[in-house]
């Protein structure tokens, strides 16, 4: 595809974005960007080699470096030889909810660094950056230009008008959705918070700044960019203002000038909703996002080893199918938020959810809710660190590290592209003080780790070596097996409802999600994990896991 051709089908989208004069406008920015931008170098393909950890700028602390070179020591002498791609959660100035209220897109947080420490991190590893483009922070510069009224900043976030109806509006919050500001006492749209004002992307002049970010993450780095809460972009009077077609369009002429400027560079789109709202956003498997968030893969599977039963975790499996050979699933179980809830609707009970609710609350955890149309709430996710999850009454140490790797065992073994928590690979606990002292429930799994102590851990503390060598051992083992390949085929197989098994290109996947041991039959194949050859029947351990080839 050429520029002329890029420019065109840019200008196909927008004609159903804007009308005239908007369109005209943003399509002759556009076309001038287009032409002054460079191509950077393509990256090597996604394959079974990529695996990324999810961490802030500042997880990792040292007296003697700042916190980006911290994380950069830590990379190089932990997990250099497994660890591919790096998300550097929002490492911006901001104001609130630790990043995503951003008061610059294009400067770094000097609390944790400057971009001479990115580029110092792009050197060994792959960087996926934060897109907070769903909305600022009210202190932000752009904000402050809107509320005094001036030149190009009138419209730039969404204020609110008398004739637009949101009694539609879906959100994730119990806040309200306007908070008024200034001394214009301006009342501006908020999905999130007081502290996280909605951009708007109507606004021709916003329009084209976000566009200018991503392509500025694009040369600075970027192999990877996270759209934050991307559903929310777009609002409608009288409609839902999530997943509307004008946000698909907007992500595909995003998707078009990535392609073209910056070849094989991700696009992953962050949607905490159902699976369908979720999946959406692989457009027609080759025009919006790259890979998409797999939303219900941590609560299905929290739900397996909790009941011991993995048939909700199998039956959802057998609807993930390949999408096409540019887009694949980011697999996670744990993050910087909570397990989110609503990717289980349509395929766990209400009943199912308050179980796992009132598991995590008794094992230390919180709960966080949502506001519904109708006035009720219902459970938006559980806040707590994964392992603390996983356990339940009465299992030992040793039988949550056993479970902790088996549901790992399953992130390494379906579709897509792994993504580890830098506190899931380490090992670490609920952070109950964190959580209560700042009233922020998602703050329970957002421990920042002494660099010194975690090393001198690693070696010392029992539940955190297991932890690490056991995630180490099979990420090393799935780097080696081209059947991983994150666009290959996966076979969900017939097995016991306490077995998730799967099938993918020459690799078998069992894993028992039960505290019993079970028996598979097989033969002819060799264990990846011990070497050993397997003739006949195999047995699992309580929570027990091979991949036989």
């Amino acid at each position: 595809m050429n520029r002329l051709d890029l420019t065109k089908q840019i200008d196909n989208h927008l004609t159903s974005l804007f009308d005239e004069p908007k369109r005209s406008d943003i399509a002759d920015r556009l076309a001038k960007l287009i032409d002054t931008q460079q191509v950077v170098p393509p990256i090597e393909p996604l394959n079974e080699k990529n695996i990324y950890l999810i961490t802030y700028g500042d997880s990792i602390q040292s007296a003697n470096q700042k916190p980006l070179q911290a994380l950069r020591t830590m990379l190089d002498e932990t997990v250099s030889d497994i660890i591919t791609d790096v998300h550097l959660l929002p490492m911006f100035p901001y104001t609130s909810d630790d990043g995503f209220s951003v008061t610059d897109y294009l400067q770094i947080n000097p609390e944790l660094g400057d971009w001479s420490d990115i580029d110092e991190l792009a050197k060994n590893y792959r960087l996926m950056y934060d897109f907070v483009a769903n909305h600022m922070s009210e202190s932000s510069d752009w904000f402050q230009q809107f509320l005094q009224g001036k030149p190009g900043f009138k419209e730039a976030f969404v204020e609110k008008e008398s004739d637009f109806d949101a009694s539609n509006v879906v959100r994730p919050r119990t806040s309200p959705l306007f908070h008024t500001y200034g001394i214009s006492e301006k009342q501006v749209w908020s999905t999130f918070s007081k502290d996280q004002v909605d951009v708007n992307i109507q606004d021709p002049e916003m329009f084209i700044r976000l566009t200018e970010t991503l392509l500025t993450y694009i040369t600075r780095g970027a192999t990877s960019i996270r759209l934050d809460a991307i559903g929310f972009l777009w609002k409608e009077s009288g409609t839902t203002c999530i997943h509307l077609p004008q946000t698909h369009a907007v992500i595909q002429i995003w998707r078009l000038l990535t392609d073209y400027f910056a070849p094989n560079t991700q696009i992953i789109t962050e949607t905490n909703v159902p699976h369908q709202e979720n999946i959406s956003y692989f457009g027609n498997g080759n025009n919006e996002a790259h890979q998409v968030y797999q939303f219900p893969l941590p609560p299905l599977t929290l739900h397996a080893f909790t009941t011991h039963d993995a048939t909700h975790l199998t039956n959802w499996a057998k609807t993930i199918t390949p999408i096409s050979k540019t887009a694949t699933y980011f697999n996670f179980l744990a993050s910087h938020d909570g397990i989110g809830m609503r990717p289980t609707e349509g395929i766990l009970t209400d009943t199912d959810r308050e179980k796992l609710a009132e598991k995590v609350v008794q094992n230390g955890g919180q709960i966080s809710y949502k506001n519904n149309p109708d006035g009720s709430k219902s459970i938006y996710e559980l806040n707590i660190n994964y392992s603390d999850a996983l356990r339940n009454a009465g299992e030992s140490d040793d039988l949550a590290v056993q479970k902790m790797l088996a549901a790992h065992h399953i992130l390494f073994s379906v579709i897509g592209v792994p993504a580890v928590y830098y506190h899931s690979l380490f090992g670490s606990r609920n952070d109950k003080e964190a959580a209560e002292t700042s009233g922020i429930p998602r703050r329970i799994n957002r421990e920042k780790l002494n660099l010194a102590t975690l090393q001198r851990e690693l070696e010392s503390n029992p539940y955190r070596q297991a932890i690490f060598t056991g995630l180490k051992k099979l990420a090393e083992i799935r780097k080696s097996e081209v059947a991983f390949n994150p666009y290959q085929q996966q076979e969900v197989i017939s097995s016991a409802t306490n077995v998730f098994a799967l099938k993918r290109g020459d690799v078998y996947c069992y894993t028992n999600v039960s505290n019993k041991a079970v028996t598979i039959e097989t033969t002819g194949v060799k264990n990846l994990l011990t070497g050993e050859l397997v003739n006949g029947s195999y047995e699992l351990p309580a929570y027990g896991y091979a991949w036989l080839k």
